[in-house]
C-alpha cells in the first residue's frame, strides 16, 4: 500500500532555510488541510447522522487511537463535559498504552491487535455505542483490532485517516479520509494529518452535541461554570436573552447553575 503520509516532503534542505521560509512552507501546507476536509464533508455528515440516532438511544461515543491520534481523541472527549454540560463518559477518549501514554510514548503499545478491544470492554461497550478509530497511517494494529471486533458485533464504526485505501479507510462502517498529502517534515503526521484529525473530531463532537440539544441559538447554554471567565460569559448570555441587568442575571446563574436552567426558571415564574 502506498502511504501518502510516509511520502517525501515537497520541501528539502529544511536545515538550511531561514525561519521565515520554514514558516512560509509550513503555512502553505497547513492551508491544504481545510480544503482536503471540504471534499469529504458529505461522508462526515452521513456518519454524524447515523451516530446521532445511536446516541439518542443512549449510545456513547468512543475515540480510539495511539500516539498523537490518541491524544487528539482524548482532548476532544475531555472538552465535551465543560463545553456542553454532558456527563463524563458520554464521549470517551482511549489511547494505546493507557493514560501514561498521554504525556510519554509507551513503546510498542500501538502494535497490540487485541488491546484496543479489551480497553473498550472495560467500558461495557454495547450495540448502541459508536467507535471512532483515529490513525493517520490507517494501519495502526491497536485501532484496527478494535474496529474489526466492533464490526463483528454490529457496533457502528468510523475511521479517521489520511491514507486512502488503508485498512482504516475501508474496514469501518464509515471511512473518513482526509488526503492532506505529504508532511512538511517527511512522515511527521503530528502536523497536517494531526490538524485534519483535530478538525474532523471538532466537527463530529460539536455537531452531535448541537443535535442532542446542548446548544441554543449559538450559545453553550449548558456549559460548566468552572472559572470566572465562564461565569461572566454565562451572566452576559442571561442578560441578553432575558433583557435584565447584570446583578439579577448573576444571581439567577448562581441560583440555578446553568444558563439554560436560569432562563427557563425565570420565564416559568413570570
Amino acid at each position: 500500500m502506498n502511504r501518502i503520509t510516509e511520502t517525501d516532503s515537497l520541501y528539502d534542505g529544511l536545515e538550511n532555510m531561514s525561519t521565515q521560509d520554514l514558516l512560509n512552507g509550513i503555512n502553505q501546507e497547513d492551508q491544504k488541510v481545510a480544503l482536503a476536509i471540504e471534499k469529504i464533508l458529505p461522508e462526515i455528515a452521513f456518519f454524524i447522522d447515523e451516530a446521532i440516532g445511536n446516541m439518542q438511544k443512549g449510545g456513547r461515543l468512543f475515540y480510539l487511537g495511539a500516539g498523537t491520534s490518541g491524544r487528539l481523541g482524548i482532548v476532544d472527549a475531555s472538552e465535551c463535559p465543560p463545553t456542553f454540560g454532558v456527563e463524563h463518559g458520554l464521549v470517551v477518549g482511549i489511547i494505546a498504552g493507557g493514560d501514561q501514554a498521554i504525556r510519554k510514548a509507551v513503546e510498542f503499545a500501538e502494535d497490540d491487535t487485541q488491546q484496543g478491544w479489551k480497553d473498550l470492554e472495560t467500558h461495557s461497550i454495547n450495540e448502541n455505542d459508536i467507535v471512532v478509530g483515529i490513525a493517520a497511517s490507517g494501519t495502526t494494529p491497536y485501532v484496527l483490532g478494535a474496529i474489526n471486533e466492533a464490526n463483528t458485533r454490529g457496533i457502528l464504526t468510523a475511521g479517521i485517516t489520511c491514507n486512502p485505501g488503508s485498512p482504516l479507510a475501508t474496514h469501518p462502517t464509515h471511512g473518513l479520509v482526509a488526503e492532506v498529502g505529504p508532511e512538511f517534515v517527511t512522515g511527521s503526521t503530528r502536523m497536517k494529518s494531526g490538524t485534519a484529525q483535530k478538525l474532523i473530531l471538532n466537527m463530529i463532537s460539536t455537531s452531535l452535541m448541537i443535535k442532542l440539544g446542548r446548544v441554543k441559538g449559538n450559545k453553550m447554554v449548558d456549559m460548566q461554570l468552572s472559572n470566572v471567565k465562564l461565569i461572566g460569559r454565562g451572566t452576559r448570555m442571561i442578560m441578553n436573552e432575558l433583557k435584565i441587568e447584570e446583578p439579577e442575571a448573576a444571581q439567577l446563574l448562581k441560583e440555578f447553575g446553568s444558563v439554560r436552567n436560569a432562563v427557563e426558571n425565570y420565564r416559568k415564574n413570570q
